[in-house]
């Protein structure tokens, strides 16, 4: 008879050769020669040849991009401030949170999510923090997604923003955090960071927000 008291050693999954904390560290391998395929104004698309640690060489194309804000507003009832926008390489309506690029050269993060926040709702906010800080799509682009969240809300008045152009055809709706979770689990919410900034808000709101970076704290 087997004897099953002791110890199994798990052979199902990959071994666990991790030498160090599970965290994330910069640092590229060697590119060997790279060639801009496409250059657009917001977008590069470069070709690269990277010498791996065995000195063999892999292709890989890159979308440069440069990056984004996205902003979980809440208000004090516990609702997402969401909208409603085309986005035409989906080819739907999808339901999102305020997000915008980085597109002001040397204009610090929060800045740009306040900006963002009022040019899309008519909202500011007087309490910020940081969420979280995420690649949107690592295999092929250099995009960088921080989500912030934004509390201490009230309209801007007649000082807010107008919206112009794409933005006259936004909606807005006010949609309760837990409701806002059921809703990507089902999936009825598609946009990235829209889902992984309510799971975050959520898990956040369990512990009553205490723990976040500050809205300023470093990249």
């Amino acid at each position: 008879m087997t004897d099953t008291t002791g110890p199994v050693e798990d052979t199902t999954g990959p071994p666990d050769d991790a030498t160090g904390p599970v965290e994330d560290t910069p640092g590229g391998w060697p590119v060997a020669s790279s060639v801009t395929q496409l250059k657009t104004w917001i977008l590069t698309v470069r070709t690269d040849k990277v010498q791996m640690p065995d000195n063999e060489y892999a292709e890989r194309t890159i979308v440069t991009h440069p990056g984004a804000v996205a902003v979980i507003a809440l208000d004090d009832a516990g609702r997402v401030l969401m909208i409603r926008q085309y986005r035409h390489a989906a080819a739907a309506q999808l339901w999102e949170v305020p997000a915008g690029l980085r597109d002001v050269a040397g204009e610090p993060l929060l800045d740009t999510a306040r900006r963002e926040l009022l040019e899309e709702t008519g909202y500011q906010a007087s309490d910020w923090h940081v969420l979280v800080d995420t690649y949107t799509s690592p295999g092929f682009t250099t995009e960088r997604m921080r989500i912030f969240l934004a509390r201490g809300l009230q309209l801007a008045g007649e000082s807010g923003y107008q919206r112009e152009h794409e933005e006259k055809f936004l909606t807005a709706a006010w949609v309760p955090l837990a409701d806002a979770v059921r809703l990507a689990l089902d999936g009825k919410l598609h946009n990235g960071q829209a889902i992984t900034g309510v799971l975050a808000g959520h898990i956040a709101s369990l512990n009553g927000f205490s723990g976040l970076r500050p809205g300023d704290a470093p990249e």
